[in-house]
């Protein structure tokens, strides 16, 4: 009979890398920019890292989940300061994330794998899980200093709070990926300026600054 493991019990095996980890992630990103999403293979990035393919084999199961973390560590690099209005701290963040999709890895890998996932449910999930939900934390940080400070009421229903924040971060992230992706037009201050003044204010607010 198979024994259970709890939380108690000590793993057997080689404790995880996090520099082999961190190793294989930029290879990743390296070999992103430099073969494109067709010619990236397992084996290549095992090579690039110095890890046996083996390896990376026990951490990530396929190439899919792979360039999904390689890509979610570079969004977690992300930062909301408190600048104290909610407007300058949209602006700082817009930036921020504009910064990163102008890097040649994260385009690239963030592109291929919204592509793929169009056809691979398992890869949506993976990444609203790495990249959508653990970037909504930036929402709720900014939601709760501009409560703090008396600029956004308190959502009396927990549910509608966070249907609030998924709209908050559906428009900005979805603005930002168009304007900087798809259209290919510069994420420029004037810009943000006049996305954040939009969110904060509405329509009239951006009317005013012309």
């Amino acid at each position: 009979m198979r024994s259970r493991t709890t939380p108690d019990t000590p793993r057997t095996g080689r404790p995880r890398s996090a520099e082999a980890d961190e190793a294989i992630l930029e290879a990743t990103r390296a070999a992103l920019v430099e073969l494109g999403w067709s010619k990236l293979t397992m084996g290549d990035v095992a090579t690039r890292a110095g890890v046996a393919k083996t390896t990376l084999y026990r951490r990530w199961a396929n190439k899919n989940e792979l360039v999904v973390d390689a890509v979610a560590v570079l969004f977690d690099q992300l930062e909301l300061p408190d600048l104290g209005s909610l407007q300058a701290d949209i602006e700082h963040v817009v930036l921020q994330f504009a910064g990163l999709l102008e890097r040649p890895e994260t385009k690239t890998a963030l592109m291929a794998v919204v592509a793929e996932s169009t056809r691979d449910a398992p890869l949506r999930e993976r990444i609203r899980a790495s990249i959508v939900d653990r970037q909504k934390r930036l929402v709720l940080d900014g939601r709760r200093r501009a409560q703090e400070r008396g600029e956004l009421p308190s959502e009396r229903e927990p549910l509608t709070a966070d249907a609030i924040d998924d709209l908050i971060f559906d428009v900005v992230a979805g603005a930002v990926v168009h304007r900087a992706l798809v259209s290919a037009e510069p994420v420029d201050a004037q810009w943000v300026a006049r996305l954040s003044a939009l969110l904060v204010g509405g329509l009239g607010a951006v009317a005013a600054l012309g």
